[in-house]
Parts: structure tokens; C-alpha cells; sequence
């Protein structure tokens, strides 16, 4: 039986992540007009970061902000990976208020935030929506 829910696990990170990464791309194009090859890696660890901790026994709110400050992460990483290893400058956020590296602000995890909360809401929605799953005993 665990063989076949680790079996389901991976299937869904699977498919999650490609998902997230696709979705971080377009989100940074429709944001800043551009976006960098590394983002799509960023953005799949995100959704299933999110996936993970929307099942966490918390208030949304608290979810939320677990999800933000795990995008900020991710987001951190990879921006060091880009800069020390790749030698690439993706974004520079050393002109905003609090920044740490130049690659994380508060005002951009607070916008993770804001996106988190929606998007762990629609997530608790679908749940809530599809049919649960049944085991039959022989």
C-alpha cells in the first residue's frame, strides 16, 4: 500500500511541476516583460512547496504566509545559483527597501503572499470538490 501512494506522490509532483514552472514563466512575462530559463525550475519547486504546505493543519492565512516565505526561498536559491555559479544578473532587487542579495524583498513576498492565499483558496476549493478517494477491502 505505501509502494502505491508513493507511486501516486510522484505522479502528481510530476505533473505539478511542469505546471508551476509554465505558470512562474508567464507570471514573470505578463510581470516584468522578460523571465530566465532557471525561473521554470523555480517555479515547479514553488507549486509543489505550495501543494505541500497547503495540506499543512493551519489556517489559510498562516499557510499563506508559510508559502510565501517559502517562494522567497526558492527565490533566493535559485538568484544565487544564477549569480555565483550561472554568472547571470536575472533580477536585481538591491534598489528596494529591505532587500536581502539584491534577489528578495519584503514587498515581493508580500506579493507571494497575496498569490499563496489565492492560491491555496482555490486549491482547498477543487479539494473539496472531487470525489474522495475509496478503499475497497477483499
Amino acid at each position: 500500500m505505501r509502494r502505491k501512494r508513493d507511486r501516486v506522490k510522484t505522479e502528481e509532483l510530476l505533473a505539478m511541476f511542469p505546471l508551476g514552472g509554465t505558470a512562474y514563466l508567464a507570471l514573470e512575462i505578463a510581470w516584468r516583460g522578460t523571465t530566465h530559463w532557471t525561473m521554470f525550475f523555480a517555479g515547479g519547486l514553488c507549486l509543489c512547496a505550495l501543494d505541500e504546505l497547503d495540506r499543512v493543519p493551519l489556517p489559510l492565512a498562516a499557510r499563506a504566509a508559510l508559502g510565501a516565505v517559502s517562494v522567497s526561498a526558492v527565490e533566493l536559491a535559485v538568484g544565487l545559483i544564477c549569480n555565483r555559479v550561472l554568472h547571470q544578473k536575472v533580477w536585481d532587487y538591491s534598489g528596494e527597501w529591505g532587500n536581502v542579495a539584491g534577489l528578495i524583498c519584503p514587498k515581493y513576498t508580500a506579493l507571494w503572499f497575496v498569490l499563496s492565499f489565492w492560491l491555496m483558496a482555490v486549491m482547498d476549493a477543487l479539494q473539496r470538490t472531487l470525489p474522495q478517494k475509496r478503499t475497497v477491502k477483499i
